[in-house]
């Protein structure tokens, strides 16, 4: 454990203490939530269900796109979650769709559906993720005109599998942060309380969805960026195994190739159950190594559980709120009904969860730096524009020079010491793959509270490896929403699983979803009737 990062820590936690309660008097949500209700019964069907309406006939993709366009443009004057759209582009891919649809006969139209299995779908795209002909800027002032050339990997995926992009969605510049506060246009908002952050750094894509707003969408997660995000706007969120889904195209990014295993994209979604599904086809041929396709009984997986970090590493930590620690046990408890064993997990081998979650991220080569200078450590550059953002005067947000901050600093450790922590980790995946097995799972916090917030962020960065540790052992994990507090903010958690052992992770948040309900609207439905 390193006494310099974990001074620091206490101390934000100290600050934090005295801090966040008054925000939460002072900013308390006066009234109910400002999302428009959704009228129209086409965007509240899960994405199995679209599927199998449109292989039916009894859905038109140009009635579903339009759906969504008007849904996202009735909610974003409310989250500020699009960066720009290709609305029109996408009526006419849907009209494309439509006439296929419409040409196939029998076996054809089976065949079609094998081939393109989100014909005619729509989908959102977090701007980093890479979508031709839309901007690529994440944020940043410095990248403001750039296109992107050519579809990420990931999105390519999709698109081959006939879906449909509508928009590219904000991100902090970089990517840089667990709140949406972007350089280049104004923050996005949380759709159940818009003092509160979307989260981070895919703030977009989870307020669209927490709108319901988009049925499904691109993400990208190193550090928590699809789980945050998912917690805050109260949806799921998977973050798959390491090294599945390619990070081609996506910024930032890094050719080392543990940062391949580090940065993962995959969706954020409204509805558990469409999890499977979406990871197969954005994972494309590493699909297979994760077997989706054979089925696995929920009876049959041992659970365990921990309700926060442990010892020193959980005194110095924020701990989860009473609602965060309830949304678990209260799944343990219906999931025992269910037939699963349930056992408390020892957390002693976590408890330098920080310093490898930081000191593995100080480490990759090659990952791009917000202000480029020729020396790296030269720091005149950097701390000049860091004392130009506390006076509100720099190019570059606050929260990316935070971030950065961690990287030029090597987190306040030393480069031997972050060696040994990186040995550490690979000790830990190895002891932790062991215990999980073949069909266990890991129930823990995503965060230690609901959405916070804005520009609150400093306040909880130490808290980050509640989900980093994750990522930098390579461990698939999905976040499950579980109702809301008594603030009327989305809670949950997340479940992981040993890696290639995805479906472990969909299979929870199939049945919790059935159980609880899943994603619940800011706003009750006013439904019309379909024509």
């Amino acid at each position: 454990m390193e006494f310099l990062l974990r001074l620091l820590q206490c101390f934000l936690k100290l600050i934090s203490i005295v801090i966040y309660p008054l925000l939460n008097l002072l900013l308390a949500r006066k009234g109910p939530s400002t999302i428009p209700p959704i009228r129209n019964q086409l965007v509240t069907y899960p994405l199995v269900d679209v599927i199998k309406l449109m292989r039916q006939r009894k859905l038109k993709s140009v009635d579903l796109v339009k759906a969504y366009i008007e849904r996202i443009k009735e909610v974003d004057p409310h989250i500020n979650a699009v960066v720009q759209d290709r609305f029109e582009g996408a009526l006419e891919d849907a009209k494309r769709a439509d006439g296929l649809i419409a040409k196939a006969t029998g076996e054809q139209l089976s065949a079609l559906f094998r081939r393109y299995i989100l014909l005619g779908i729509p989908f959102t795209v977090k701007e980093s993720c890479g979508l031709k002909g839309m901007p690529i800027r994440v944020g940043s002032r410095q990248r403001a005109h750039l296109i992107s050339a050519a579809n990420g990997d990931v999105v390519n995926n999709v698109v081959a599998a006939g879906g449909i992009p509508l928009l590219v969605s904000i991100t902090p510049e970089y990517c840089f942060s667990m709140e949406t506060n972007p350089a280049t246009q104004k923050r996005c908002l949380n759709p159940y309380d818009n003092k509160r952050t979307a989260g981070g750094s895919s703030g977009g894509e989870g307020a669209l969805n927490g709108a319901g707003a988009s049925l499904f969408g691109v993400a990208s997660d190193i550090a928590g960026s699809i789980r945050f995000p998912s917690l805050f706007n109260g949806v799921f969120g998977h973050k798959p195994t390491g090294g599945i889904t390619s990070i081609e195209g996506h910024f930032p990014d890094s050719k080392d190739k543990v940062c391949r295993e580090y940065l993962q994209l995959g969706p954020i979604t409204r509805f558990g159950r469409d999890l499977g599904l979406l990871t197969q086809i954005m994972a494309g041929k590493n699909a297979e190594k994760l077997d989706l396709l054979t089925p696995v009984e929920t009876k049959d997986i041992k659970i365990f559980y921990a309700l926060g970090f442990d010892g020193l590493n959980g005194v110095l930590h924020k701990s989860p709120e009473t609602e965060m620690a309830l949304s678990i046990l209260t799944a343990l408890k219906y999931l025992k009904s269910r037939g699963c064993e349930v056992e408390r997990a020892p957390m002693t081998d976590f408890r330098n969860s920080l310093e490898i979650s930081l000191g593995s991220l100080v480490l990759l080569e090659d990952f791009p730096y917000l202000i480029n200078t020729a020396n790296k450590k030269n720091l005149n550059e950097f701390l000049t524009e860091m004392g130009k953002a506390i006076l509100g005067k720099s190019e570059y947000t606050r929260d990316a020079l935070y971030f950065e901050s961690i990287r030029r600093f090597n987190a306040t450790m030393s480069t031997e010491n972050i060696l040994k922590y990186k040995a550490e980790a690979e000790e830990l995946k190895t002891k932790f793959a062991k215990l999980l097995g073949n069909n266990g799972v890991f129930f823990f916090p995503t965060f230690p509270v609901p959405a916070i917030h804005h520009n609150s962020s400093i306040l909880f960065l130490s808290n980050v490896d509640y989900c980093m540790i994750f990522n930098i052992l390579g461990f698939p994990t999905t976040h499950i929403p579980m109702g809301h507090d008594d603030n009327g903010l989305p809670v949950g958690f997340q479940v992981v699983a040993a890696p290639y052992k995805d479906k472990l992770c969909f299979q929870i948040a199939g049945e919790l979803e059935a159980a609880y309900g899943g994603w619940v609207i800011p706003t009750p439905h006013q439904l019309e009737p379909l024509k």
